[in-house]
C-alpha cells in the first residue's frame, strides 16, 4: 500500500472526494494524476456493491482509494477494507478512546481486531498468503475528523493515539458544532489549533478545498478537492 508511505516520505498528495455513483469522475481523477480518491460514504451512498466497483476501476488507473464511513462503524471498516480500500476516515472523532476505537476496527490483532480473510478482495481472492496479507493489511491508513468543539478540546489526545496516521478538520461540521457560520474566524482559529497539536505530534494534516488556487496555496500533507464544488463553480462561470 503506497499511499502511508508516500505520506511518511514527506509528500504532499493531492486526492479528490466522490460521492457514488461517480464512474466517469473516478476515472478523470486517474487520467488527471491525483494521487489518491476519497469516496465518501457518510454524506453519499453507502451500497457495498458500487462501492466494490468504483475501488476497482479507480485502482485500474493506478489510484489509492481511501473512503470516509459512517461514525466509526467497525463493521463498516471491516469491510471497507476487504474490497481493497488503502484507508479509512473516520467521521465526528472526539476523544482518545474513540480514535483508539478507529485504529483497533482498521488492524488485525494483536494491534486491533479487524476480523480476518484472505479470500477477499483485499487479500486477492487467496493468491496471498496470509503473512503477506497481514504484512500489507498493517499500511492501512486512518485518519481521524475532527468536527465538534469536544473534538478541538480533545485534539492533542486524538492525535497522540498511536495508529492515527493524519487529521482532518471537518470545517462545516465544526461550525455548525460551534454556532457560526461556515468560515467563520472561530473555526478558523479552531482548525489551526487542531493543525498545530498535530504537527507538534509529528501527525499529517489533511485539508478539503475547493479550488485549484486554494489546493496550491495549500500546505496540507493530504489535500482533497471537493471536485463537486469545483465542478459546479466551473458549470457557473460558464
Amino acid at each position: 500500500m503506497e499511499l502511508k508511505s508516500r505520506l511518511r516520505a514527506g509528500e504532499q498528495l493531492r486526492g479528490g472526494i466522490v460521492r457514488m455513483p461517480a464512474e466517469v469522475l473516478v476515472e478523470l481523477s486517474g487520467i488527471a494524476g491525483l494521487d489518491y480518491l476519497l469516496v465518501d460514504c457518510e454524506h453519499g451512498p453507502d451500497d457495498l456493491v458500487p462501492l466494490q466497483q468504483h475501488i476497482a476501476l479507480a485502482q485500474a488507473h493506478g489510484l489509492p482509494v481511501l473512503v470516509r464511513v459512517g461514525r466509526a462503524d467497525p463493521n463498516q471498516v471491516l469491510r471497507v477494507l476487504d474490497l481493497g480500500a488503502e484507508g479509512i476516515v473516520a467521521p465526528h472523532v472526539e476523544s482518545a478512546q474513540e480514535a483508539a476505537e478507529v485504529v483497533r476496527a482498521a488492524h488485525y490483532p494483536p494491534r486491533g481486531d479487524r476480523g480476518f480473510a484472505t479470500y477477499s478482495r483485499a487479500g486477492r481472492y487467496g493468491a496471498v498468503s496470509a503473512a503477506d496479507h497481514v504484512r500489507n493489511a498493517a499500511d492501512v491508513l486512518v485518519v481521524a475528523m475532527v468536527e465538534t468543539s469536544a473534538g478541538v478540546d480533545s485534539a492533542a489526545d486524538v492525535v497522540a493515539v498511536d495508529g492515527v496516521d493524519a487529521v482532518w478538520v471537518g470545517p462545516a461540521d465544526l461550525a455548525v458544532s460551534l454556532g457560526v457560520p461556515p468560515g467563520d474566524a472561530v473555526v478558523q482559529r479552531a482548525t489551526g489549533e487542531v493543525h498545530r497539536q498535530a504537527r507538534a505530534a509529528g501527525v499529517p494534516v489533511m485539508s478539503i478545498v475547493s479550488s485549484g488556487e486554494q489546493g496550491a496555496a495549500s500546505d496540507a500533507e493530504l489535500v482533497v478537492y471537493n471536485l463537486a464544488h469545483v465542478l459546479l463553480e466551473t458549470f457557473r462561470a460558464l
